[in-house]
C-alpha cells in the first residue's frame, strides 16, 4: 500500500519528513501506514540528516501557584511540577499534558531523559508521602501519549546521576537509598525492550552526582559518600558502553568539590560545561577555561541544557527572585534573552533536550 496514493514512497517520505512533530499525533491516528513509518528509528534518521529534525527543551518546572493551577490546596507551601517545553527556534512555551497518576504533580527530583522521539521520566520523591520512587513513564512525541515502563530494580534510589545516550538506552548510577546510604550501583534501561540491565558497580558512592552521555561514554561527576555527605567531590568516573567497563576514576575533573548540577555535556574535545561562579567553564583536556561571563540576572542558575552548540541558562540574581532565561551561543560567546512568560517563570529542577 502506497504511503501516499499516487506517489512513489521515495517521494512520499521527503513529504511526511516535512511535517512539524506538533503534526505527528494526528498522522499516527489518521494512517496505520503513516504511524509505522514515523515511529521508524530511520525516519528520525533521515528527517535528521535533511535538516527537518526540530529541537524540544524538556523541563520538570515549579507551578507557580498549585493551589489555584491543580486544586492542590494542601500542598500549597510545597512546589509542584510539571513537565513544559521550550522550543528554541519559534520561542514557544507549552506544558506537556501529565499521565493520570501525575495529575497532580510529578515526583520531585525525577529525572528526564530522551530516547529518540520518547521522553523517559524515571523515579523521584512522591509530592504527599516523600518516598522514594521506582516508576517509569514513557511520553511518546509521535502520539502524544504515556506508558508505563518497567519498575527501576534494586533498591529505591533518589538523587541519582541520570543520561541517555539519545537512542534507546538510558543509564542510572548512584543516589542514595531509603536509609541515606550512598550507592555505587549503576543499571541501564533498554527503552524500546522495556528491561532493565544491571552494570557493574563504580568504584565509589556517588549521592548527587551528575550523569551526562559524551563520547559513547556515560560519565558520573562528583557526587559524595555515605560517610563524607554533603562534601562533593572533583572527581569522575565513566562507563564505556561498548566495552560494558568502568574507567578509572578521574581525580579533579572538576576544579573545586561543588554540587555538580549545572555540569552539561560539551561539543567535540570539550569535555564538558559548567556554569560556576559567575562564569561559563569549559573543559578542554584537562584545563577548565571561561567561555563568557553569565549575565547577572541569572547568576544564580537553576538549570543548564546544552543543545547544538548552545546553552540555556535560567537562574536569578539571588535565591528566591524572580527566574530569567538566557541562551549563549557557544561559538560567538553571544548572550541573547529569551522572553519566559510568567505562567513558564517557575524553579527548574531538570531538564533534557529532545530532538524529533
Amino acid at each position: 500500500m502506497e504511503l501516499i496514493p499516487g506517489l512513489p514512497d521515495d517521494i512520499a517520505r521527503e513529504c511526511l519528513i516535512r511535517v512539524p512533530y506538533a503534526g505527528f499525533p494526528a498522522m499516527a491516528s489518521a494512517c496505520k501506514g503513516w504511524k509505522a513509518e514515523i515511529e521508524l528509528p530511520q525516519f528520525r534518521s533521515h528527517r535528521k540528516s535533511a535538516g527537518y529534525s526540530q529541537t524540544i527543551l524538556v523541563m520538570a518546572q515549579a507551578v507557580l501557584d498549585p493551589a489555584r493551577s491543580i486544586g492542590f490546596a494542601n500542598l500549597c507551601h510545597v512546589p509542584v511540577y510539571r513537565l513544559t517545553t521550550f522550543e528554541p527556534v519559534s520561542g514557544s512555551w507549552s506544558e506537556l499534558p501529565p499521565p493520570p497518576e501525575f495529575s497532580r504533580g510529578f515526583p520531585m527530583f525525577c529525572q528526564l531523559a530522551a530516547a529518540g522521539s520518547d521522553l523517559v521520566v524515571i523515579g523521584g520523591l512522591d509530592p504527599v508521602s516523600w518516598e522514594a520512587s521506582s516508576s517509569v513513564y514513557i511520553y511518546s512525541f509521535i502520539t502524544a501519549t504515556w506508558r508505563r515502563g518497567a519498575d527501576m530494580p534494586g533498591v529505591r534510589r533518589s538523587f541519582f546521576g541520570c543520561a541517555s545516550d539519545g537512542d534507546g538506552m538510558v543509564f542510572v548510577a548512584g543516589g542514595h537509598d531509603g536509609e541515606k546510604n550512598a550507592l555505587r550501583s549503576a543499571v541501564a534501561y533498554l527503552v524500546g525492550r522495556d528491561e532493565w540491565a544491571a552494570l557493574p558497580d563504580m568504584a565509589r558512592e556517588r549521592d548527587e552526582c551528575k550523569g551526562i552521555f559524551h563520547g559513547g561514554k556515560f560519565h558520573v561527576i562528583g557526587g559524595y559518600g555515605t560517610e563524607t555527605q554533603g562534601r562533593f567531590e572533583k572527581s569522575c568516573e565513566a562507563f564505556d558502553a561498548a566495552t560494558r567497563q568502568w574507567g578509572p576514576v578521574r581525580e579533579d575533573a572538576l576544579t573545586a568539590g561543588t554540587c555538580p548540577r549545572s555540569c552539561v555535556d560539551g561539543d567535540g574535545d570539550d569535555h564538558f560545561y559548567m556554569c560556576k561562579d559567575g562564569d561559563v567553564l569549559a573543559l578542554r583536556g584537562s584545563t577548565w577555561r571561561v567561555e563568557a561571563k553569565i549575565p547577572g540576572d541569572v547568576c544564580n542558575p537553576s538549570h543548564v541544557t546544552k543543545w547544538q552548540g548552545k546553552l540555556l541558562v535560567i537562574g536569578s540574581p539571588t535565591t528566591g527572585e524572580p527566574q530569567e532565561a538566557y541562551v549563549l551561543d557557544l561559538r560567538t560567546c553571544a548572550w541573547t534573552n529569551v522572553e519566559l512568560p510568567e505562567k513558564f517563570s517557575g524553579h527548574v529542577q531538570v531538564g533534557c533536550c529532545v530532538e524529533i
